[in-house]
């Protein structure tokens, strides 16, 4: 074992989880979760899974994992951006409301109405008369889409002050990261407790028996996946879905009459491979 290999070793806490234990794990939970979109499609069902906390705490992370194995058609992401001026007129739900499930859909909000109770009232880019109706009509906005029959879940990731800089510092020092880190992001070191308060109030007003908040833990990024996975399969109750055997057919032999164009009609992709491995070679 190298020297860097046991430094890396010894740094690991003792309970933590074996990078072969989580991805088998992982990968049986995604499973699942392949489960879950077949049983989804085939009864119907609406889901909308909603993904809050502070800035990197890991819900992107999350959201990765369970959509990696998932189509398109069936799981959705969406992840709105700032408001336009028109929307700012409309109905503050209105353009969250565009974007719910229609049958046989799953869709998971990155981040969400709850922009209201957070980065909007932290940062006064809404009214304390917005924030106020807000906090009184979500409760209803989510009976309402309960009633309706959409399975409705929602996800807090905690993450403490000390690991959130160190994920900035990761990202601020990584080229292919470099973007995820914004002014908004740094704003929200200064104005830690600030946050706090809001998240507080808005879990007083929001966390209801019919539509519950769940806080995972998110300073260890593994386990809070795994953690969060597995409580959004055993809230919801489906079932297998018997899927038809797939039968290959045989190939047909060849008439004899097809004549393949010349290669030099065709405009191939340079190979950038082979001067990767010339490189290596030298």
């Amino acid at each position: 074992m190298s020297k860097q290999e046991k430094t890396k070793k010894k740094s690991q806490p003792k309970n933590s989880l074996s990078k072969k234990a989580y991805e088998s794990e992982l990968f049986r939970l995604q499973t699942e979760l392949v489960a879950l979109q077949e049983w989804v499609r085939a009864t119907g069902a609406r889901v909308v899974v909603i993904f809050e906390g502070r800035d990197a705490a890991g819900k992107g992370g999350a959201i990765k994992r369970i959509t990696q194995y998932l189509s398109p058609r069936v799981a959705r992401v969406a992840a709105l951006p700032a408001p336009t001026d028109r929307e700012k007129g409309q109905w503050y739900y209105q353009r969250y409301v565009a974007h719910l499930p229609a049958p046989g859909e799953i869709v998971l909000l990155d981040r969400s109405w709850y922009n209201r109770a957070g980065v909007e009232k932290v940062m006064g880019f809404c009214t304390p008369e917005e924030h106020t109706r807000f906090l009184r009509q979500t409760p209803i906005f989510e009976q309402m889409l309960i009633d309706d029959g959409i399975l409705l879940r929602k996800y807090w990731f905690s993450v403490s002050d000390a690991e959130q800089l160190r994920r900035f510092r990761a990202r601020r020092d990584d080229p292919v990261r470099q973007w995820k880190l914004s002014p908004m992001d740094l704003e929200s070191i200064y104005r830690w407790e600030d946050y706090s308060r809001a998240k507080d109030e808005m879990m007083v007003h929001t966390d209801t028996s019919a539509s519950p908040w769940f806080v995972v833990e998110s300073d260890n990024k593994k386990a809070a996946r795994l953690n969060m996975i597995a409580h959004l399969l055993s809230t919801i109750p489906y079932t297998s879905v018997p899927s038809p055997v797939v039968k290959l057919p045989k190939r047909p032999l060849s008439s004899g009459n097809y004549v393949r164009p010349p290669r030099s009609l065709s405009k191939f992709v340079p190979d950038h491979v082979a001067t990767l491995i010339g490189d290596t070679e030298d």
